[in-house]
């Protein structure tokens, strides 16, 4: 069984309901819907597939809505591009309409204030780079440091952060209603750079009636010295690479991964590692022997999912993409050792539930069981379990749909349905062992532990942890 989760973004390469379908087969667990692009119709359009996919082929797979954020880009140009050679002079105007050789325009107007002589700035990820001369009120006068073909809404970025965009743009806001009436599983905010961007979020999310799960998208400077503020106030961080490398540096961002995912684990938050990690499979059917290193170190590293973008959106191999990344996952993971006795070392338990989940942990861990059962309504069982690898399956029984979707992102948890709904706590745990054989997860015999709450149906009450024989309360 593969722990590392697979997201996978929609596009026109995987909006074809036969391509999905295999998508889904072969393994992806999230779906991504970038709001950066299409509208909410297509995003609505969208989300209706992958539930009527999930439907068909009997998997579960959660939706996470992407938004744009304060994106900063050049406007439009005339002939749609222009080429910049080293030592060019170059005019960022914010006036500017429609762009020729010498200026381009600005979709951010207050980009001039933000900027002085000295700065540097980085067009397009980082593939073009202007040194700033001189600011004249709406003119940023540049020089091209490296040059090349700047086309249409490339993005800009300055180099070691300190824009002052907020957060959520007007879109944004609009997007996060859109995403709460698509009962989307998790949102993502893109460029927080403090926890009161992502509390905005989580508040305009439960005021549409939308329930996910925030996600923040570490791409600014800024977000790195805030970076435990931000995790407190949400539930997950995307180690977003592609804006974080040309604010940060590229050199730095690997040890910003590890660091970011050892931080989020501790703090029972979950990790997305994101950004050209099979970016040759956009064009090509087979991985870089670099990608897959890539992809199993943060594995290694411990994240939750790995995330495909262009790859799964715009690529020519979406399905064999989420193949080979499957394949690499679980190579990877065989690879990991088991620490669970040093990770146990000074850690302290301040509630009962949490207290129950590390000790089914240690119990599953010493016993050798097959399996571990979570019986959760709010699924926060099965998430403190999923933060330290114990060796064994997690399975996360729920009467609540929205729990089982939200789960899917939980690394080396599998999210079941459970359909009791009564208050005798014996039904309840012959019914779950029941789902784990049908689903062929479990056999006669078999040691397993699980973990209930009582009183039945209380959400974060699990207060009992029980040894199971399978099948032997059958016999008795």
């Amino acid at each position: 069984m593969r722990s590392t989760k697979i997201v996978a973004t929609l596009g026109p390469a995987s909006s074809d309901p036969a391509v999905l379908e295999r998508m889904v087969r072969a393994g992806v667990d999230v779906v991504r819907l970038n709001f950066s692009h299409g509208t909410a119709a297509d995003h609505e359009a969208r989300a209706e597939l992958v539930r009527e996919t999930c439907r068909k082929v009997g998997r579960t797979v959660g939706i996470m809505a992407d938004l744009q954020g304060p994106k900063i880009r050049v406007g439009k140009f005339k002939d749609g591009k222009v080429a910049l050679k080293p030592g060019d002079p170059f005019i960022l105007d914010a006036a500017c309409a429609l762009g020729d050789a010498g200026r381009v325009g600005l979709d951010y107007k207050e980009l001039p204030r933000d900027v002085k002589a000295g700065d540097v700035l980085l067009l397009d990820d980082g593939k073009i780079v202007l040194d700033v001369r001189e600011v004249r009120g709406h003119e940023i006068h540049t020089v091209t440091r490296h040059g090349g073909t700047l086309s249409n809404n490339k993005g800009i970025n300055r180099q070691g952060g300190g824009l002052t965009a907020p957060a959520l743009t007007p879109k944004d806001i609009e997007d996060i209603r859109t995403a709460a009436r698509l009962k989307v599983d998790y949102l993502a905010v893109s460029f927080p750079k403090s926890g009161a961007d992502m509390y905005m979020a989580g508040e305009l999310l439960r005021a549409g009636g939308g329930h996910a799960l925030l996600i923040a998208k570490i791409e600014r400077a800024e977000a790195i010295p805030a970076l435990e503020e931000i995790m407190r106030a949400c539930d997950g961080i995307m180690v977003a690479r592609g804006d974080l490398a040309v604010e940060v540096g590229d050199a730095s961002v690997p040890s910003l991964q590890k660091r970011m995912i050892r931080q989020a684990r501790e703090l029972n938050k979950l990790t997305i590692t994101a950004t050209q990690m099979m970016e040759s499979m956009i064009s090509s059917p087979v991985p870089t022997r670099a990608e897959v290193s890539d992809v199993a170190n943060a594995v290694l590293d411990g994240t939750d999912a790995v995330m495909l973008s262009a790859e799964s959106a715009s690529g020519q191999y979406p399905v064999e993409t989420i193949e080979a990344m499957a394949r690499i996952c679980i190579e990877a993971e065989k690879s990991q050792t088991v620490t669970l006795d040093r990770d146990f070392l000074d850690r302290v338990f301040q509630r009962v539930d949490q207290s129950i989940a590390m000790a089914a942990l240690f119990t599953a861990f010493h016993l050798k069981v097959k399996a571990i059962a979570s019986l959760t309504e709010s699924g926060s069982t099965a998430l403190w379990m999923s933060r330290l690898n114990c060796g064994v399956p997690i399975y996360a029984l729920t009467s609540q749909t929205a729990t089982r979707y939200r789960a899917t992102l939980f690394r080396g948890v599998v999210p079941l349905t459970v359909r009791y709904v009564g208050h005798d706590r014996e039904e309840l745990l012959a019914e779950a062992e029941s789902v784990l054989v049908k689903s062929g997860m479990v056999k006669e015999g078999d040691l397993i532990v699980l973990t209930i709450g009582e009183p039945i149906g209380k959400a974060g009450g699990t207060n009992t942890m029980k040894i199971v024989k399978v099948g032997e309360h059958r016999r008795s």
